[in-house]
């Protein structure tokens, strides 16, 4: 059966239906949903019947799997597979946490932003897993970065020709409210990234910004986050921006290289959401071997105090 595409904004958002994602697909059937994300930047699959072991050899087929950071011996996971990154409120043992720095650290997903953009080797296509949702709330909200750079003045692009972000995860979770000084954000790992990029899978521009990019490189401190600010506030404007409601076991696929994306509000004290996302490296597609290398490890090794690192490990955004 073909792939069956419906937009849902005129070139950005589809929702897909007509295969079925629990067993292995043909080239044909992986280059027609490679397709639709080229054009499409996210695509919204409903009611996938997708456990976990298969939400990660599905994801396989797009690239090298990012993995959650080792934890200590003796320490468990809630996940049963390191590549699925918990996007969840829920404790170790699937209750609501209580945890204060468990649940500061979650703020940061209301916040623009673009998964591993903190990294080195940034993300291509993250895909998420509704495996239990709230009543009301906790959609996810996602943006056409390449429409939104397309839109832009002439001499804003000519600006923003050849400049590079600094992006870092701690920054990001400093704006949602951490406590953590700018000094001791200074001394951890930062990314640089250009701001604009050749979106590959369809060879048009995009801007990669979002909620961890702190400064731009070369710019004045104070200049440059008003840049910042400035292209997060253009590209979420109402005609770049749709919204996914949840329900059990959809699953949405989003391109990180020409969107960015948010969580909405819920009651996150009382009702639970149990989300679960794989991460596919950029430039490894397709899969053929494990990369040996375990970036996560070594970034959350040398975290600030101040962070619940063990959330911080599971969730990884």
């Amino acid at each position: 059966m073909p792939l069956t595409v419906k937009p849902i904004l005129p070139a950005f958002g589809a929702e897909c239906s007509g295969l079925d994602l629990t067993r292995p697909l043909s080239a044909d059937e992986l280059k027609q949903i490679t397709d639709a994300m080229d054009t499409y930047g996210v695509t919204l699959w409903r009611n996938t019947g997708m456990d976990d072991a298969q939400h990660v050899a599905f994801s396989r087929n797009f690239g090298y799997l990012e993995r959650v950071p080792k934890r200590p011996e003796g320490q468990r996971m809630r996940l049963p597979f390191r590549e699925l990154f918990d996007a969840s409120n829920l404790d170790l043992d699937g209750n609501i946490t209580r945890d204060p720095a468990a649940i500061e650290y979650r703020k940061g997903d209301r916040l623009w932003h673009t998964d591993t953009a903190f990294l080195t080797q940034r993300t291509s296509y993250s895909l998420l897993m509704a495996r239990q949702v709230p009543k009301e709330g906790g959609q996810t909200w996602f943006a056409d970065t390449r429409q939104a750079y397309a839109d832009l003045p002439e001499e804003t692009k000519q600006l923003l020709e050849g400049k590079v972000g600094i992006n870092s995860l701690w920054w990001s979770r400093k704006q949602a409210g951490a406590d953590i000084s700018e000094e001791e954000i200074d001394e951890r790992f930062k990314a640089e990234h250009p701001l604009v990029h050749v979106h590959r899978g369809s060879g048009r521009k995009a801007l990669f910004i979002a909620a961890h990019t702190m400064d731009v490189k070369g710019m004045d401190k104070q200049e440059g986050r008003a840049l910042i600010k400035q292209l997060i506030e253009h590209c979420t404007q109402p005609q770049y921006v749709f919204k996914v409601d949840w329900n059990v076991g959809d699953m949405v696929i989003w391109d990180n290289l020409c969107t960015m994306h948010r969580g909405g509000d819920f009651d996150a004290a009382n009702e639970k959401r149990d989300m679960r996302r794989t991460t596919v490296r950029e430039g490894t597609e397709p899969h053929t071997m494990d990369t040996g290398d375990d970036p996560y490890t070594e970034l959350f090794s040398k975290s600030p105090k101040t962070v619940d690192i063990n959330k911080a490990r599971d969730a990884g955004r």
